[in-house]
């Protein structure tokens, strides 16, 4: 199957409400901690290398980054948190620029959480998957990074994460095993964003 994602480009990063595409479009988000993997996550999915840019330093990302798939499909890249050094006045813009996002923003269609395989289900993460549920949106979870770990952990973690996420969320909210670097779990993740952008 042709990977509908393979000629996703980047648009624009916003700063402000006010320059994000008209709110007509359809949008998946992908939020994670600093460093969990989100670029590379981004960049397996499209299968392009440099679509998101990777860094070793965390909290490089610090804009909304659009990336359009098709004509009025985005893929949007969220900036890190829980690390990210930077001024706390910046960082109050961001949590209240995102709060509002996901409050008011009518073309999101579903959130993809990145999070490190050995390190699942943290604060934020909760948080992040807490907002989905209030807004009644569907949420996937890339346990990523998981090349780290043997076939029986990656399982292991796996079941631990399904049952904790069916007791507080439901069955709104979906997770699997995930590398960007090896590819695995890559055309499983496809599929779901895939749907949720009607491609």
């Amino acid at each position: 199957m042709a990977n509908p994602f393979a000629t996703a480009t980047y648009v624009l990063a916003a700063h402000l409400p006010r320059q994000l595409p008209a709110d007509t479009v359809r949008e998946v988000a992908f939020a994670g901690r600093s460093n969990a993997g989100k670029s590379t996550a981004l960049n397996a999915l499209c299968h392009q290398n440099r679509l998101a840019k990777t860094s070793k330093t965390p909290g490089r990302t610090q804009q909304l980054v659009y990336f359009e798939v098709k004509p009025g499909k985005y893929l949007v890249d969220l900036p890190g948190y829980g690390y990210a050094k930077v001024p706390e006045e910046l960082r109050a813009h961001w949590q209240q620029f995102i709060n509002k996002y996901f409050e008011t923003r009518a073309s999101l269609a579903g959130l993809v959480i990145v999070m490190d395989v050995r390190h699942p289900l943290r604060e934020y993460d909760l948080q992040m998957l807490s907002f989905a549920k209030a807004r009644g949106l569907p949420a996937h979870c890339l346990l990523t990074k998981s090349d780290k770990l043997g076939r029986g952990e990656q399982a292991k973690i796996l079941l631990g994460v399904r049952k904790q996420l069916l007791a507080d969320f439901g069955d709104a909210v979906s997770a699997q095993i995930y590398s960007g670097d090896t590819k695995l779990g890559v055309d499983e993740a496809r599929a779901v964003v895939a749907r949720w952008l009607e491609l």
